[in-house]
Order: structure tokens, then C-alpha cells, then sequence
């Protein structure tokens, strides 16, 4: 997918702030611009960063971060008195989750990563995007740390909605990976140097396309579809029409 230059959004120390806007759908439409933004953790912006965002309409965020992220590494735009500001974490609790994945037998742990979320945090998920259909008008941004897999799943689900092909939808995940290879090397820098495991974490770092492809398949075998999904975990027809025109209505 050729790359638009208006998805990239330039935030002075973020690494991965994008658009879902300019994506084609299954009937024809477009989705818009400055509606929803995916990126990584804000709290690594540099001054006018924050600035950079509220230019680009930015009025609610949805921070997907468990509380111990959270607390080590605070959300600047929560003080914010003009920014609607929320904290829907994916997972509790990062550490488990992950320490359950790599006992796993499977080649892909971020597919595994990807399943437990919609599976096993179902309610989170359905939370996440409950908050996204309430939000008021302006930019919505949601983001974890680096803006590529509890963030991801939330933006297929939310192109999926609208009816972005599925190639494209791959695509918008596959992007990261070009986008936080810096960050990357800087997370493997301090797992090295706690002593960590870092082959095992290069591989929870990895944007592999394949692996979005098999999340939309395990998706489809078990619900049908991205909006059968969502009648399956909670949300009623006013909630995902108010998903489909965040990205669509004029």
C-alpha cells in the first residue's frame, strides 16, 4: 500500500502518531481525516509535541496502558483541562500475560498475544471501543507504548468496522514496524541491560504482517466478521454505527 503523507503525523519525540484516515472501503467511501489517530506512548514528547497533536484536532485520548505502565511512565495529556482523557487498559497486567504466552508452543507469540486480548479481555476491548463511540467531536487518539499491538488490534477492529479491505488493514499494521525501529532498539537496550531475556523480547517487538492476517482469520472462524465481533462481545447497533461514522460520516 503506497503510503499517504498525510498519515504520518510529526510529533516532536513520538515515533508512531498516524491517521486512519484516507483508507478506501468495501462500498466506496473514504475514511476521513483528523477522526482517529493511533500512536505510541505520549509521554516521550518533546516540547510542541502536544502542541503538534492539538493542531491536528486532537480532543479526547484513550490510553490502553495497563496501571503499571501508567504509573511509572504518566500520561501528559491526563492533566489536560481541554483533552477528555480516559485509561482503558487492554491488559491489567502486561507481566503474566506475556510469562503465560512464551510457555506456549506457538511460532507467532504475537498472534497468541493478539488472540488472549480478544478473547480473554473481551470486556476491556468492548470498553475501549465503547469510550471511542462516546467520544465527543475531534480527533480521538489511542495508543499503548509503542503504538503497535494492543493499538493495532483496536485499529483493525475500528477499520473493519467501516469496511476497509482486509489487505489494508494489514498494511496499517505493518506500517509500525518501519515507524519504531529507533524505539525498538532503545527497549532492547534496557532489557540488556536489566539482564532481561532479549531474544525472547525481540520477538514480542516484531510487526510481522502474517501476523495480523492470522488475527483477522482467527476473527472471522470465531465470529463471522470484525462487526460480529463486536455484537459478540457487547456492543449494540448505536455504538458500532457510531464507530462506522467516526471514520465515515461527513
Amino acid at each position: 500500500m503506497p503510503d499517504n503523507p498525510r498519515r504520518i503525523i510529526s510529533v516532536p519525540g513520538a515515533t508512531n502518531m498516524r491517521d486512519l484516515g484516507g483508507y478506501r472501503t468495501a462500498d466506496g467511501q473514504t475514511t476521513r481525516w483528523r477522526r482517529l489517530l493511533r500512536g505510541d506512548s505520549p509521554h516521550r514528547m518533546q516540547p510542541g509535541g502536544g502542541q503538534a497533536l492539538l493542531d491536528a484536532g486532537l480532543r479526547s485520548v484513550i490510553d490502553l496502558r495497563s496501571q503499571t505502565e501508567l504509573t511509572e511512565e504518566p500520561n501528559p495529556f491526563a492533566a489536560l483541562p481541554d483533552i477528555g482523557y480516559v485509561s482503558r487498559p487492554v491488559f491489567d497486567d502486561l507481566a503474566p500475560t506475556m510469562q503465560g504466552i512464551k510457555t506456549r508452543d506457538g511460532d507467532d507469540l504475537l498472534l497468541d498475544f493478539c488472540i488472549a486480548a480478544l478473547s480473554e479481555n473481551a470486556p476491556a476491548i468492548r470498553a475501549v471501543l465503547g469510550s471511542v463511540a462516546e467520544a465527543p467531536q475531534g480527533a480521538v487518539l489511542f495508543h499503548c507504548t509503542a503504538g503497535k499491538d494492543r493499538t493495532g488490534l483496536i485499529a483493525a477492529l475500528l477499520l473493519g468496522t467501516a469496511g476497509v479491505a482486509r489487505d489494508e488493514i494489514i498494511a496499517d499494521y505493518a506500517l509500525t514496524g518501519a515507524r519504531i525501529a529507533p524505539l525498538v532498539r532503545d527497549l532492547l537496550e534496557r532489557t540488556r541491560a536489566r539482564g532481561g531475556d532479549t531474544a525472547t523480547h525481540a520477538r514480542f517487538l516484531r510487526c510481522d504482517p502474517g501476523t495480523m492476517a492470522s488475527t483477522l482469520d482467527h476473527i472471522d472462524r470465531a465470529h463471522g466478521s470484525i462487526p460480529g465481533y463486536l455484537r459478540d462481545i457487547g456492543l449494540d447497533h448505536a455504538e458500532i454505527g457510531a464507530l462506522r461514522d467516526r471514520l465515515l460520516a461527513d
